[in-house]
């Protein structure tokens, strides 16, 4: 009997104005890999040049999943319609659970200088995508790290081994670990085959299972596989890595609109434009007790 051999799928980045203009590196949500169940989108920010995000992301709406954004650099500030508002410094995140519906803005508190970080959309199932928002965001020092002579990784969604994020997706079951891989060394990670797991390549370089990997690219695992092996290069490589639990529901999309039908989309875009849209003021989740 042969050994199962991981099958994976590369998908470079597309380069998309998003908000007011801003220029992201789309990976999940592009036209190669229109979602990858539960995940919707990736976008990364990453520029030394304002013009390319200093038109920032100003208000616009949210229903029917929930968004986390991690800052590796620069400052973001944000103001929503449940009353949070703040400002995201390097290394910050906050976890948006928008469901029945939001209406935010982010835009940079910086004129010149690195911007860098992710936002990732997640999928609801429909039994939640009406439920009451929710918040949560944390400064940097707030995500615990597991360092090993490989690589150093910083617990973003979930848990690693021991470690455990404040940010924790009971829906879905998603983890999202921001991993540094030290020059020509390994990370191995595995996750049940029943969930979808991909990791985002965004410094460095390296390979997995053999097939070198370019920068700004994701790599999604296929059915069945149970995680990735990734070997750095002589730079070394920082990655972003992520799994969640397919929803395996009908996915009915529309802008910032994300449900199961036409019909709730419709019912979307008519309760935005007649101020309906926010139903409810979210609650702020407190910082969960490892």
């Amino acid at each position: 009997m042969t050994a199962h051999t991981p099958t994976v799928r590369t998908i470079p980045a597309t380069v998309v104005p998003e908000g007011a203009g801003v220029q992201v590196y789309r990976t999940i949500g592009s036209p190669a890999l229109r979602d990858y169940d539960p995940f919707l989108l990736l976008d990364h920010i990453s520029s030394d040049n304002p013009n390319d995000y200093l038109a920032g992301f100003p208000s616009h709406p949210h229903r029917g999943f929930s968004t986390f954004t991690y800052m590796i650099d620069g400052r973001m500030a944000h103001r929503d319609s449940m009353g949070n508002q703040g400002i995201l410094g390097p290394g910050a995140a906050q976890w948006m659970k928008a469901a029945s519906g939001i209406v935010h803005s982010e835009m940079p508190q910086q004129e010149n200088g690195l911007m860098r970080g992710f936002q990732l959309w997640i999928n609801l199932p429909a039994a939640h995508k009406m439920d009451r928002p929710e918040y949560q965001e944390y400064p940097a020092a707030a995500f615990p790290q597991v360092q090993t002579p490989d690589y150093t990784l910083k617990v973003l969604i979930g848990r690693y081994a021991d470690a455990v994020a404040p940010v924790a997706d009971d829906l879905t079951r998603v983890s999202c670990f921001d991993v540094q891989v030290h020059p020509g060394k390994h990370f191995r990670h595995r996750w049940p085959t029943d969930q979808r797991h991909f990791l985002y390549l965004f410094e460095g370089g390296g390979s997995v299972h053999g097939k070198p990997i370019a920068p700004h690219t994701l790599i999604a695992a296929g059915n069945n596989d149970s995680g990735f092996d990734f070997i750095a290069d002589q730079a070394g490589a920082r990655l972003i890595v992520a799994s969640g639990q397919p929803v395996e529901e009908p996915v009915a999309r529309y802008g910032p609109f994300v449900m199961n039908t036409r019909e709730q989309i419709d019912q979307a875009m008519r309760d935005f434009q007649s101020n309906r849209f926010v139903r409810e003021r979210a609650w702020i989740k407190p910082p969960q007790t490892p």
